[in-house]
């Protein structure tokens, strides 16, 4: 059965119209397959079968008194995840996604995030639960806790009412919680983002806009279900498009990048979504030839790109690669987003090449984009995230004096627009601070959220350039964060892709700048630590006219990233202000540190 376009103004409401419907119009079609170790279909599911475990789980937690109240979904990638999932949005359940902990701070986390939502049960998997008992059941952290599996519900066991039904309480309206969606918290407490059935769903049609999906198509995705992009991209959209989607988990990709891209050509996935450092990864393989097996990927239409910022030598390399392979260089759609505009702000059409500017180094570090010729000594460059679509709108603000500036100057980006999230949960400060800042000298009312992302708008094209609070500012001039990481990570051969933070903070007497790179046995045993020290340390200097007072080395797996691989700048900035970083080695600190 083919797939049929939704109207968001005429089918569906919620998320949960949209799984009925999908339900009635293609209902023996695959909605969602589970891919085992990342390669063979394990379990699979169609939308029949999918709106009946949905609305089955709906019913038990209308029966236990669990409808209009929050839970934490404790769940690792797999179709349990989204049988809860849809279940928690037709049975008006507030669901807050968490990882599945690995160590105590995660757990800590996990309880975090349970008290902020106001939730005691926590809905998971039987597996998870006896992991959770055997690994971390003496922590204080897990009290008072009720862990609930879910994957041993039986629909041909739960009463039904006359006509059939499971008495599941009434649907979710648009202006409901769909889901509470968790920032990093790598400063401090995670804050939950309010999204809204409404929210997901003009975020899910502007999406459908930009990148379509063909009746034919098919999702393919490692990312992590808990985290916005991966429940968007492997969940929401393919539901909203009725395609199929192939699920693996982030391990399996990690261990082995080319599982993705054999996913692809094997399922003909033609649509999928990963960071810029997924891509680097699997270009770096490709040079080392373990790619070889991937297959056709002539199918493939959108590649989307969302890191901030995208990297151009990252999307040359990758495309370059596997163009033997069929990959059309057009379907590298870089994008932005985030969870507080429940995801996509902008990206780049799938009709036409990725977009590059060549800038002026130093009029970056002023704070103005003044493009230039490639050839240009001190060129660097910047690559376009694409435009907005439908209803979202983007205004580059001075943070300071809350005013719109000109192109081609560099400010805060401003957002507006119906996928913009409520708020924080029960942080009504931030949320007025967040959600519904105002330009000073607009007087008709226009709230936005402000992303405390740096950025300009260039032809109509959104170009992000770092983060706000992580900018390095020295003698008065921006320098950012991600291009002393990248001249870090090029200093020393067989450095993985995304191994490096560079921050700064006033230690009393003054700004001191500090570089974190991350290494792996191969180059420890190599070069050495402190070869990998000396050659970061002569690289930022060099490039970047400034010298480090720490350079640090950690082994890989100890630079703190968020779930969906990006660095946590703020985070590493705090464990090594509190020693708690697990060098290689002993820092060495350069005599003066700032610029030449």
């Amino acid at each position: 059965m083919t797939a049929t376009r939704l109207d968001p103004h005429v089918d569906v409401r919620t998320l949960v119209d949209a799984l009925r419907l999908r339900s009635e119009k293609q209902p023996d079609d695959t909605a969602y397959v589970f891919l085992r170790s990342g390669e063979e279909p394990h379990e699979s599911l169609t939308y029949r079968e999918l709106h009946e475990a949905a609305r089955t789980r709906a019913a038990g937690f209308a029966a236990t008194g669990l409808s209009g109240q929050s839970a934490v979904l404790l769940y690792p990638s797999g179709l349990e995840f989204v049988r809860t999932l849809l279940g928690c949005m037709y049975g008006r359940v507030t669901g807050a996604p968490v990882q599945v902990p690995r160590h105590g701070d995660e757990v800590l986390r996990l309880r975090r995030i349970a008290d902020d939502s106001g939730s005691s049960t926590v809905l998971t998997t039987a597996e998870v639960i006896r992991d959770l008992r055997e690994r971390f059941g003496d922590l204080p952290a897990l009290a008072g806790l009720t862990l609930v599996a879910t994957d041993g519900v039986d629909p041909a066991s739960e009463p039904r009412t006359p006509d059939g039904d499971y008495g599941a309480p009434t649907p979710p309206a648009p202006g409901d919680i769909a889901l509470l969606q968790y920032t990093s918290g790598s400063t401090g407490d995670p804050k939950g983002v309010v999204v809204s059935h409404a929210n997901f769903l003009a975020n899910v049609a502007e999406t459908d806009e930009l990148w379509p999906c063909e009746p034919h198509g098919a999702v393919v995705n490692w990312l992590p279900l808990f985290h916005d992009m991966g429940m968007l991209f492997g969940v929401v959209m393919p539901l909203w498009a009725g395609i199929p989607s192939h699920l693996m988990t982030p391990d399996a990709f990690i261990r082995r990048p080319a599982r993705w891209l054999e996913a692809m050509a094997r399922y003909g996935g033609t649509h999928t979504a990963a960071p810029s450092f997924a891509y680097e990864l699997c270009a770096r393989a490709a040079a080392e030839s373990k790619m070889s097996g991937v297959g056709d990927l002539s199918r493939w239409r959108v590649a989307v790109n969302g890191a901030e910022p995208v990297r151009w030598s990252t999307i040359r390399s990758f495309t370059e690669a596997f163009a033997p392979y069929g990959f059309d260089s057009r379907a590298m759609c870089p994008g932005y987003g985030l969870a507080e505009n429940t995801l996509k702000v902008t990206g780049t059409r799938d009709d036409r090449e990725p977009g590059v500017l060549w800038l002026s180094a130093d009029a970056l570090r002023d704070g103005v984009a003044e493009p230039v010729a490639e050839s240009a000594e001190g060129a660097v460059p910047a690559v376009s995230s694409g435009a907005t679509v439908a209803g979202t709108r983007i205004r580059i603000v001075e943070p300071e004096i809350r005013q719109e500036l000109a192109d081609p100057w560099i400010g805060e980006i401003w957002v507006s627009g119906p996928c913009v999230a409520g708020g924080y949960l029960g942080r009504p400060g931030a949320s007025e601070n967040t959600f519904r800042a105002r330009l000073a000298d607009d007087g008709s009312g226009t709230t936005y959220l402000r992303t405390g992302d740096l950025g300009f708008l260039y032809d109509g094209e959104l170009y992000v350039t770092g983060r706000l609070k992580d900018v390095i500012i020295r003698k008065g001039r921006n320098h950012y964060p991600q291009d002393i990481e990248l001249s870090a990570e090029g200093a020393v051969p067989g450095l993985r892709p995304n191994c490096a933070a560079a921050f700064s903070f006033d230690d009393g007497e003054r700004e001191r700048l500090v570089v974190v790179v991350e290494a792996d046995g191969r180059v420890l045993n190599s070069v050495g630590a402190e070869g990998v020290r000396r050659r970061v340390h002569d690289a930022v200097r060099e490039t970047h006219r400034m010298i480090p007072d720490d350079v640090l080395v950690v082994r890989r797996g100890a630079l703190p990233k968020t779930s969906s691989g990006k660095v946590q700048r703020r985070a590493c900035m705090h464990a090594y202000r509190k020693s708690t970083l697990r060098t290689v080695s002993a820092p060495a600190t350069a005599a003066i540190g700032g610029e030449l």
